[in-house]
């Protein structure tokens, strides 16, 4: 339930400025603007309060005066969330009949909120005697304005601070929520078990591994025993040779795998064709395949592309595949009833509406990449992470393959956060389009 108003709040002034700021109607008389600030409940919300729950009614309009509020959406296969920040509204299905939010709406920090029934909303704009007066198809237009905002409203100069600052604000909410210190624990724990089992209890299963004050005493050594440490060039050598050939494994993966996703979901008789074939193709392990890239490619370099390449393909095509499939086929059948062709259905609705699929499909793809990587330079690569592991395990250097472990771990890591985040900053249309959306 909303705490009760405390001694400061809000103004007359301060709720007809967040009127006046957030609602997308302009021309309106200052009667009616007033109106409309007077209309509007104050209401309050502690830290981490539900403000509605998923599928409650759309009833009321809601504008940030204070704080700032987490609106999350739950789709089949996608889980997604939205900030809204201090003077900006949502719950703008309450202005339409018959609609219901579906996402849930959460307060972020000390909130207060300016609430108002839609339905009261319409009644004093479309009862506006000056030439602001609008009716309900203009609050439907003004609606979709904002949901399809033309790139001149969001400029460089702008977003950059604004996309900033929210930043900043995730990471400092991040920092007051328990997961960093879980996360921490979880290290703490492995860690720590691995320090008694090979060093205290001296444990008879790891009685050859390397504890983690011998592999972090080698790490750190300016003169390592095996040859390998943070001083070494030849161990900064290994991770760039890896990088560079995931890199290119992953963008030629990306760049035949969405396409080839994208049609065995939206052709049929391409898919008829080429998914069998897929099928049978995608379980055979990648070690299967060494002995004929040795033979077919060229050199000690491209076989280990190819292996790299191969399982990011078939990650990357399977899951563009079913974003494709997950699609509304009314979507695809309501553009075409508006004239749109055959390319132009693909190009603006099936291409788009699997983007979310696409990129957990990218995510998955890099992960395997890594691990495709590896086996491939144990058997045919030159230099890199995975020959690293494989001829210290054969020359018995043991901590030089904990320390080659743990970096390829955090290097992947690293890059799989990468593409995490290329995803979300090329996805931002499709946060604004939540945070404004039915799905409220």
């Amino acid at each position: 339930m909303p705490q009760a108003a405390p001694s400061n709040a809000l103004t007359l002034l301060d709720a007809k400025a967040l009127v006046a700021a957030a609602l997308p109607f302009g021309g309106l008389t200052e009667a009616t603007q007033t109106a409309l600030a007077e209309s509007f409940e104050q209401a309050h919300y502690a830290s981490g309060e539900t403000i509605y729950a998923a599928g409650a009614l759309s009833d009321d309009l809601f504008i940030v005066a204070r704080g700032a509020v987490r609106l999350q959406r739950k789709d089949v296969a996608l889980e997604s969330e939205t900030i809204v920040s201090r003077g900006s509204a949502f719950g703008w299905t309450a202005l339409a009949e018959g609609a219901a939010r579906r996402n849930r709406a959460i307060a972020i920090g000390a909130t207060v909120l300016l609430r108002l029934r839609g339905a009261k909303l319409v009644d004093l704009a479309a009862n506006d005697p000056g030439p602001g007066r609008i009716s309900c198809d203009d609050v439907i237009a003004a609606i979709r304005a904002i949901q399809q905002p033309p790139p001149a409203r969001k400029t460089a100069k702008t977003a950059t601070p604004w996309r900033l600052q929210l930043k900043l604000f995730q990471a400092g909410e991040w920092l007051r929520s328990p997961k960093p210190y879980l996360m921490l624990l979880g290290y703490a724990a492995l860690f720590g078990f691995w320090h008694l089992a090979v060093e205290v209890l001296r444990l008879p299963r790891f009685a050859e591994m390397p504890g983690p004050s011998d592999v972090f005493r080698e790490w750190i050594s300016d003169n390592p025993i095996y040859g390998v440490s943070l001083h070494t060039s030849v161990y900064y050598h290994h991770i760039l040779i890896s990088l560079r050939r995931v890199a290119l494994a992953f963008i030629f993966a990306t760049a035949l795998g969405v396409p080839t996703g994208l049609l065995l979901g939206w052709s049929k008789t391409f898919r008829d064709y080429v998914f069998p074939l897929f099928e049978m193709l995608r379980p055979i392990p990648i070690l299967a395949w060494v002995p004929l890239s040795i033979i077919m490619l060229p050199g000690s370099e491209l076989p280990v592309l190819f292996l790299t390449f191969l399982a990011s393909f078939f990650a990357t095509a399977l899951n563009t595949m079913l974003g494709v499939k997950s699609i509304d086929p009314s979507l695809a059948l309501a553009a075409q009833c508006l004239g749109a062709s055959r390319w132009q259905v693909f190009r603006h609705v099936i291409a788009p509406g699997a983007l979310p699929f696409i990129f957990t499909g990218l995510q998955i793809s890099i992960g395997v990449s890594w691990f495709s990587l590896v086996a491939a330079e144990m058997v045919s690569g030159q230099f890199g992470l995975g020959y690293l592991i494989n001829t210290s395990y054969t020359m018995v250097q043991y901590p030089t393959i904990v320390i080659a472990m743990i970096t390829l771990g955090a290097v992947g890591a690293v890059t799989s956060v990468a593409v995490r985040l290329a995803g979300s900053w090329l996805m931002d249309w499709r946060g604004r389009h939540l945070a404004t959306s039915g799905a409220r």
